[in-house]
């Protein structure tokens, strides 16, 4: 449902913005901007994270695990954008570090200790994350149309989670889900730039996914019937350069 909500929201932003950017098709907005080297904004965005995941298929028989479900849950992103020009304008770099919050569920479901009939209890694990991303992204445009133009990228990322809880004890009465503090991850996306008369407003929808698994096996009950997790998220961004 979330999912939906972002796509329909980043539709909606889309639309209005092809409207207004072709208003006044004869009058090209912010010329110079494609003859500048170098561009520099800021990126504002919403994202919904959630694990990819490797389950140990006997973990009903070993650990009593009937399931564990993985829920995704919103976040926010806020980052400064720096853009370089390679040769052509429809060839960019882009470096963007950026801070952004991110939270996914597992939801553990057991079968009750009961020996006249089966039941089934359910565990809530949240996994906060806040987390300092430095992507480096291919970004390729296409020529304008008016004030308009559509864009793919792709790069990857090095995120260091400020929240991980990669070196504190575990208590066995009470046991949590640990990741590691550093992540490398894979970025994919399009997006949309409108030309305004005095900066460029662009939205553009990403999907990072992580290469390394993020999980720390430390051999508790909530671990043990979990072979990897890896890092998903999906973002939708708003930006704005000079």
């Amino acid at each position: 449902m979330l999912k939906q909500i972002i796509f329909s929201i980043a539709f909606i932003t889309l639309t209005i913005g092809v409207a207004f950017s072709q208003r006044n098709p004869l009058t090209q907005n912010y010329r110079k901007f494609d003859r500048k080297l170098i561009h520099f904004g800021f990126m504002l965005g919403v994202n919904t994270a959630d694990f990819s995941t490797r389950y140990k298929p006997n973990m009903l028989a070993d650990y009593n695990t009937y399931d564990i479900a993985n829920k995704s849950q919103p976040g926010f992103q806020l980052g400064i954008i720096s853009s370089l020009k390679l040769g052509t304008p429809l060839i960019r770099l882009r470096f963007i570090p950026s801070l952004s919050f991110t939270e996914r569920n597992l939801i553990y479901t057991y079968i009750a200790d009961d020996n006249e009939e089966m039941k089934l209890e359910t565990e809530k694990q949240i996994v906060g994350s806040t987390n300092l991303d430095f992507p480096l992204l291919f970004k390729f445009r296409t020529a304008r149309y008016n004030n308009f133009a559509a864009y793919i990228i792709a790069g990857a990322q090095y995120t260091l989670d400020l929240q991980s809880q990669e070196e504190t004890a575990q208590k066995f009465s009470d046991p949590f889900i640990k990741i590691f503090r550093d992540d490398f991850q894979a970025q994919i996306g399009a997006g949309a730039d409108f030309f305004l008369p005095f900066f460029k407003f662009g939205i553009e929808l990403k999907l990072s996914h992580g290469f390394k698994n993020a999980l720390i096996q430390d051999n508790t009950p909530l671990s043990r019937p979990i072979n990897a997790l890896y890092n998903r998220v999906w973002w939708i961004s708003l930006t704005f350069e000079g």
